[in-house]
């Protein structure tokens, strides 16, 4: 690609521009904030990282969305962080009146360009996005399966004492307390996790991963977690620029997937080139399909109260 966008250059922003030099997704990123100063210094910072690091994507930071024009692929992570006590659903409407304003930039600047949206509450924002946009569902995705997923997978990988490598999970739904982890396809090098792990340890596990982004916030007291959902949004960048055909799970736009509507939920998704290839339907549970059917009636309930 010739040119990748982040909006926000707080720590998920910066983090995200560096990450994508690094693997030189594109040819030149761009970090683009409202606070002057913070991504022209971040940008520069990072830039002169790559002699070291041995990149030669151009980083360049600016408030002006014309620096943004002609983008192919924007990660958006612009808004409030959460607090101590602070839910996702307590950014709804800070948060939308800054991905709205972000997303009319984006549709002027680059009308042909993927979104992949990283701003809180993540379904509802992404679906800010899509309205505000105008832009076709395979175009606007939002970064959160993969995030649940690692944190589920890392929490795993530390109670078998085993590589993280192995594991291969899946967790579906909303991005929130209501998040569906699929224990009938979590396994450790093929071995179901049920044959691994009590049904006590496995609800202790799915437990912490709905509450992982809490618990860091919980520690850090004044921001939240950047490292992780930064691997998870590049992760997802990576899919689409090299067009790799990944299924991730990542919150798409529904269309009568998984019963559901007119939502954006976690589901896995075909990534390749032009964003969403296809939506894979998994079989589930009844358990499961209960679960993710509370999940989207969750989404739906920040929506409404969104307005």
């Amino acid at each position: 690609m010739r040119k990748i966008t982040v909006v926000g250059a707080g720590n998920v922003g910066a983090t995200c521009a560096q990450r994508l030099a690094e693997l030189e997704l594109a040819r030149e990123v761009v970090l683009v904030d409202v606070a002057d100063g913070i991504p022209q210094g971040k940008a520069l910072d990072q830039w002169e990282s790559a002699p070291v690091e041995g990149f030669d994507s151009r980083l360049t930071g600016s408030t002006d969305y014309e620096a943004a024009a002609g983008s192919e692929l924007f990660i958006v992570t612009a808004g409030v962080a959460r607090k101590p006590g602070m839910s996702r659903d307590d950014l709804l409407k800070t948060n939308a009146g800054i991905v709205r304003s972000v997303s009319s930039e984006i549709a002027r600047v680059a009308p042909n360009s993927i979104v992949i949206m990283v701003s809180n509450p993540l379904d509802v924002m992404a679906y800010v996005a899509k309205k505000t946009t105008e832009f076709p569902r395979e175009r606007v995705l939002g970064m959160a399966g993969i995030l649940d997923t690692a944190r589920f997978r890392s929490f795993i990988a530390l109670e078998l004492d085993v590589s993280v490598e192995d594991i291969q999970a899946l967790v579906l739904g909303g991005h929130g307390d209501t998040m569906v982890p699929l224990v009938s396809y979590t396994t450790v090098s093929g071995i179901p996790l049920t044959q691994l792990l009590s049904k006590e340890r496995i609800e202790a596990l799915i437990d912490r991963t709905r509450k992982g982004g809490a618990e860091i916030v919980s520690y850090l007291k004044t921001g939240s977690a950047y490292y992780a959902p930064s691997s998870a949004a590049v992760q997802m960048a990576e899919a689409i620029v090299k067009d790799k055909k990944r299924i991730l799970p990542c919150a798409a736009f529904l269309q009568g997937e998984y019963g559901e509507d007119g939502i954006f939920l976690g589901v896995p998704c075909k990534l390749g080139e032009g964003g969403l290839k296809e939506i894979v339907e998994v079989e589930l549970s009844e358990t499961e399909k209960i679960a993710l059917a509370k999940s989207a009636e969750s989404v739906r309930s920040t929506m409404s109260a969104l307005g």
